[in-house]
């Protein structure tokens, strides 16, 4: 492997490489962004009112909620992946992006043309004035406006912020998804993991299916909710799952689940957290009424580029990641020793840039075992980004470049 390119933040990227989604100097892009000075401010009425505004088009539509402190977007994405498999039309709601703006709407598998995406923004913008809409919730109502354009059948949403309060929970899922559950965003969702379950606990509605691999300690709290939901690792539901790693080719998964169907598929992303997030979106889409070929193509054809992605590079390899927490970067790291041993390699050299406002010292920790040398940085453009000088006393006894 050449270099190891932790992508700390990644919207580090998005506020100002517009011009790849066809929206260069849109002013109403432009527009958009500057909303984002105002903060997150928690809550369900502006965003419900500016979607009643637009016609309600979250109702032209399935929607799928995906929720969870790690792996939200990867599984969204394998979800969407054995959708589309079965034939299904899908619309894809993630954030933040990596390169352009229009990455956050994709259809059946390609983010909408940035003019489409413009056009709805301009439509959009007055409404959003009206009803003092947050960046992430005019962000939540352009993306249904999307769909619902496009005519999707099912929308799979990834989550932003918790998921009592966040925007996409204006949205009336016919099945939740709650990956798991770490100590992320604590000024706003709870300093403990059990407050920050229940926050993404209101993503779940009563007497609907729901799917979960937080860990048995928090179980309960989810199940206050009423829904009707199967944990991974639970016995009797997802208790026969079995991980077979294949390198830098992904793994092999088998799970069988409560209703005594099986399911095999082999999974592009890495890690042992890769394949469970595999194995959750596998679970959800069974209950969705997903064929299990479905399952199995849709998985082996999931692309989500920027985390733990491996790209050739002098010979060797590249791997991108976007860890953001301490759990985030404990699993890359126990997902990269398997890989370097095979190799045999024990460190490598890691390129670390961070934004401010995350545990630098934790994740720093998890990562610092791993690392033969390290070259800081920071992104320009974000004025969340830590400063070099800042993260140098994080890795002591490493080389260090800036």
């Amino acid at each position: 492997m050449g270099l190891l390119f932790f992508y700390f933040s990644r919207s580090f990227l998005s506020a100002r490489v517009r011009m790849l989604s066809g929206m260069t100097f849109s002013p109403d892009l432009d527009w958009l962004f500057a909303r984002q000075r105002f903060g997150v401010h928690p809550g369900l009425t502006r965003v419900r009112a500016l979607l009643d505004r637009l016609g309600q088009p979250e109702r032209a539509f399935r929607a799928v909620l995906v929720g969870g402190t790690n792996g939200k977007g990867s599984t969204a994405a394998t979800l969407a992946a054995m959708l589309r498999a079965d034939g299904v039309r899908v619309g894809l709601f993630t954030s933040p992006h990596l390169t352009h703006f229009a990455e956050r709407f994709a259809v059946d598998g390609q983010p909408l043309p940035g003019s489409v995406v413009a056009d709805a923004l301009f439509l959009l913008r007055s409404h959003a004035d009206t009803v003092e809409a947050s960046f992430f919730e005019v962000v939540t109502a352009l993306g249904c406006l999307l769909f619902a354009e496009a005519g999707v059948e099912v929308a799979v949403m990834e989550v932003g912020l918790g998921g009592r309060l966040d925007a996409t929970n204006a949205l009336d899922p016919v099945l939740s998804v709650i990956t798991n559950v770490a100590l992320d965003h604590t000024e706003i969702l709870g300093g403990t993991h059990e407050l920050i379950a229940s926050e993404k606990a209101g993503i779940l509605r009563a007497g609907r299916p729901a799917v979960s691999g937080v860990v048995p300690d928090l179980r309960g709290i989810l199940a206050r909710e009423g829904a009707d939901i199967w944990f991974l690792d639970e016995p009797g539901v997802g208790d026969a799952l079995q991980v077979h790693p294949l390198g830098w080719e992904g793994s092999r998964v088998s799970l069988a689940l409560p209703d005594r169907e099986f399911l095999t598929f082999r999974t592009p992303l890495l890690g042992a957290h890769g394949a469970r997030n595999a194995a959750l979106a596998a679970m959800a889409a069974h209950r969705l009424g997903v064929s299990p070929d479905a399952v199995t193509r849709g998985t082996e054809q999931t692309v989500w580029p920027g985390r733990l992605e491996p790209l050739p590079f002098a010979g060797g390899r590249v791997l991108l990641d976007g860890a953001h927490n301490p759990a985030g970067a404990r699993a890359l790291a126990q997902a990269l020793r398997p890989l370097l041993a095979g190799q045999g390699q024990e460190r490598l050299p890691v390129i670390f840039g961070a934004a401010e406002d995350k545990d630098l010292a934790g994740v720093a920790a998890e990562l610092l075992p791993l690392a033969s040398r390290v070259i800081l940085t920071r992104a320009a453009l974000s004025p969340r980004a830590a400063d070099p000088a800042q993260l140098a006393a994080l890795f002591p006894g490493v080389p260090l470049e800036r």
